[in-house]
C-alpha cells in the first residue's frame, strides 16, 4: 500500500485531543477513511493483539513520526523537534540533572511571571512526569513530546557533567545568601517567609536528589531531624538507618515548608502535628509517600514512609516461609472460620504478611474487607476502610458495620481493646474468618496478651485457629557471600556448641558496592507458627503461664523463632548477628 504524503497543516491540538488515532491521522491528511477502516478490520481478525498504530506503520502507512505526532495530539500535546530548540542554562538548572534523567524529561522554556515550566518528553505515555515534576519542583508544567533518540542526546549535552552529589548541593545551600538570613531565627519566621523558603530552587534541589537516591536505593524510610546544633538526614534501609551529609540546620525549616507543600499540609501550622501522602511515579512505578511532621524542642521532625509498590510483592510464596510452614499457614487461613493472629514488633513486615494471605484469598467468589490504620498499599478486589480516631471510627465501630456489609473474610488492622477483640471473636463464631495484628515477643505471649485485655478464656479456645509471629532479618548479599568459621564467643551467644554444629557452614557478607558496603542487601522472614489441640486449649481455660503453652506448642510440633532463624542460618541466608538481634531462647 502506498504511503499518503500530508501536505495539511494539523489542526488545533484541542480538536484531536482524545479522538481515536485513526480519526487524527485522517485530520492530519495522512490517512483516508477507507484505508483505517481496511487497517481496523485487520486489527479484529488478529481479535486485538495488535495496537492499531503499529498496524498503520506494518502496512507502510505512515512513519514512526508520524505515529508519535498523532499520539501527543491524542494525549493533546504537541510535538516538537527538539534538535531545533536553543535552550538556556538558566532554564536547563531548574530541573536538577537526577530528575530529568528518572524521568527522560528536558526543560525547554520558563515562564517567571506564571511560574510555567515547559518539558520536552520522550513519549506521551510518559504525562504523569508532568504531575511529578509540579509535586517535586512546584511549577505549573506544560508538557510537549519528541522521540526518544532527542531526548537523550539533549539529557546527554546538558546533564551529562552534571551528575549532582548531595555535596555539591550543600555547598550551593550553603553559599546561597536568602537561606543564610534564617540561621539562628527558627520560630520567628512568618507565613511569607515560609512559603519563600518552600520556593527556594537550591532546597528543592536537595530534597528531590535525597527522595529519588532514597527510591532507588529502596530505603523504607527517610528521616529530616532538628537538633540543638545540628540537622541531620538519615535513610533506613533493611530495618537499619544510615545517615547521609548533613545539611546547614538553618534550613529545617525551608525542607519541612517544602515536604508540607507538597504533601498539601498547612504550612503555618508549626505546634501541633501532621500527617499526610505525598503520590509519585518514578520510572512508571507508583511511589507513595506517607509523610508524619512532628513539632520538637529544636524545629519540626519529618518522617517519610516510602510505600514503593513495585518492590512488594504480596506472595505467600516469597515471604521466606519453608515449605512445611507455607503449608500450614494456606491449611490456617483457608479455614472456614476463626481468628488468625500475626504478631511480632513494629516494622516486622506484619502488615505484608496479611496482605499476602488476603491476596491469596482474592477471588470473584469471597468478599474481602480490611480496616486498617493506615491502609498502606490499595489492592484491587479488597475493600479497604481508613480508620478515623478523631471522628470516632475505630476498629470497634467499623466491624460493627463491617459485619452487615455480607464479608466472607475480614481483616482488623490491631486489636487494641477489649472491645474490638470481643467483636472479632464474635465475627469468627458467625462463620467469618478474621485475620489481624498484635504487638507481642512471640506466638505463645499473644495468648497472655488477650486474656490481659480482658477476653474469657473459652472465647480464646472458641475462635483463635493459630498464631504466626515473626521478625524480619537482613539476608547476606549474594554477590560479596563469603564462608568463616565462627568463633567460641559468637556461638555462646546462640547458646550452641561446637558439637552443634558440626557440618554446618557458616557466611557473612564483605561488603561490595552492590550492597553500599554493608554485607547485606533485602530482607527476609523467619516464623513461628502455633496452632491448637484439645491439650493445648484446655490450658487455656486453666489460664496456663506463657512457658507452659510454649512447650506445648513444641510437643505439637511448633519451631520457636530461633530455631527458624538458625536454619535460615545454616542455609548462608543470614548471619549469626541478624540472628542473636532478631530473635531470643528459653534455653
Amino acid at each position: 500500500m502506498a504511503k499518503i504524503q500530508t501536505s495539511r497543516k494539523l489542526p488545533p491540538i484541542d480538536q484531536l485531543k482524545s479522538r481515536t488515532l485513526g480519526r487524527i491521522l485522517i485530520k492530519m491528511g495522512v490517512l483516508t477513511r477507507e484505508k483505517v477502516h481496511e487497517c481496523l478490520k485487520s486489527q479484529k481478525q488478529r481479535n486485538g493483539n495488535m495496537q492499531i498504530g503499529q498496524i498503520f506503520l506494518e502496512l507502510g502507512l505512515i512513519d514512526e513520526k508520524q505515529l508519535n505526532i498523532a499520539l501527543a495530539a491524542q494525549r493533546g500535546m504537541e510535538y516538537v523537534n527538539l534538535n531545533e530548540i536553543d535552550i538556556p542554562l538558566d532554564v536547563v538548572d531548574k530541573v536538577p540533572a537526577q530528575m530529568a534523567k528518572t524521568y527522560h524529561i528536558v526543560p525547554t522554556h520558563y515562564n517567571r511571571e506564571r511560574n510555567e515550566l515547559t518539558i520536552v518528553l520522550d513519549n506521551p505515555d510518559n504525562f504523569r512526569a508532568t504531575d511529578d515534576l509540579s509535586t517535586l519542583m512546584g511549577f505549573k508544567v506544560t508538557a510537549k513530546v519528541t522521540n526518544p533518540k532527542a531526548v537523550e542526546k539533549a539529557l546527554k549535552k546538558h546533564y551529562e557533567t552534571q551528575e549532582e552529589n548531595i555535596n555539591e548541593l550543600i555547598s550551593e545551600i550553603q553559599g546561597d545568601s536568602f537561606l543564610a538570613e534564617f540561621d539562628g531565627r527558627n520560630q520567628s519566621i512568618d507565613l511569607d517567609e515560609l512559603k519563600e523558603l518552600s520556593e527556594s530552587n537550591p532546597v528543592k534541589k536537595l530534597l528531590n536528589l535525597v527522595l529519588l537516591q532514597a527510591i532507588r536505593d529502596k530505603a523504607s524510610d527517610i528521616h529530616f531531624e532538628p537538633f540543638e546544633n545540628e540537622y541531620k538526614m538519615r535513610y533506613r534501609i533493611d530495618g537499619v538507618l544510615y545517615e547521609m551529609v548533613p545539611p546547614p540546620k538553618y534550613i529545617a525549616a525551608a525542607l519541612s515548608s517544602r515536604i508540607k507543600v507538597m504533601a498539601n499540609l498547612d504550612i503555618a501550622e508549626r505546634r501541633l502535628p501532621q500527617d499526610g501522602r505525598i503520590s509519585l511515579t518514578v520510572q512508571g512505578k507508583p511511589v507513595d509517600l506517607r509523610v508524619s511532621v512532628l513539632p520538637t524542642m529544636f524545629g519540626e521532625s519529618v518522617v517519610l514512609r516510602v510505600l514503593d509498590r513495585s518492590q512488594v510483592s504480596f506472595d505467600l510464596e516469597k515471604l521466606g516461609l519453608r515449605q512445611q510452614d507455607r503449608d500450614l499457614v494456606r491449611q490456617l487461613i483457608r479455614k472456614p472460620n476463626g481468628i488468625i493472629i500475626v504478631t511480632g514488633p513494629t516494622g516486622c513486615g506484619k502488615t505484608t504478611t496479611l496482605y499476602s494471605a488476603m491476596n491469596e484469598l482474592n477471588t470473584i467468589e469471597a468478599k474481602l474487607i480490611t480496616t486498617e490504620d493506615p491502609v498502606e498499599y490499595d489492592i484491587d478486589g479488597l475493600i479497604q476502610v481508613q480508620m478515623k480516631p478523631e471522628i470516632g471510627l475505630t476498629f470497634a465501630k467499623c466491624l460493627r458495620s463491617i459485619l452487615r456489609q455480607d464479608p466472607d473474610i475480614i481483616l482488623v488492622g490491631e486489636i487494641r481493646d477489649l472491645e474490638t477483640a470481643e467483636i472479632a471473636a464474635q465475627a469468627s463464631l458467625t462463620g467469618h474468618v478474621v485475620f489481624t495484628t498484635l504487638h507481642t515477643n512471640d506466638a505463645p505471649s499473644s495468648i497472655a496478651r488477650l486474656l490481659d485485655l480482658g477476653v474469657e478464656p473459652f472465647l480464646v479456645t472458641a475462635t483463635l485457629e493459630g498464631i504466626i509471629a515473626q521478625r524480619l532479618v537482613r539476608k547476606i548479599c549474594e554477590k560479596c557471600k563469603t564462608p568463616f568459621e565462627p568463633t567460641e564467643g559468637q556461638l555462646s551467644e546462640l547458646a550452641l556448641t561446637p558439637d552443634d554444629i558440626k557440618g554446618k557452614k557458616f557466611y557473612y557478607g564483605r561488603g561490595c558496592n552492590k550492597c553500599n558496603n554493608t554485607g547485606y542487601r533485602g530482607r527476609t522472614g523467619i516464623f513461628e507458627i502455633m496452632t491448637f489441640n484439645d491439650e493445648m486449649r484446655d490450658l487455656i481455660m486453666n489460664q496456663a503461664s506463657t512457658n507452659v503453652l510454649r512447650a506445648a506448642g513444641q510437643k505439637a510440633g511448633m519451631r520457636l523463632l530461633r530455631d527458624n532463624g538458625l536454619v535460615a542460618m545454616y542455609d548462608g541466608i543470614t548471619t549469626i548477628d541478624e540472628i542473636v538481634k532478631e530473635t531470643y531462647t528459653e534455653r
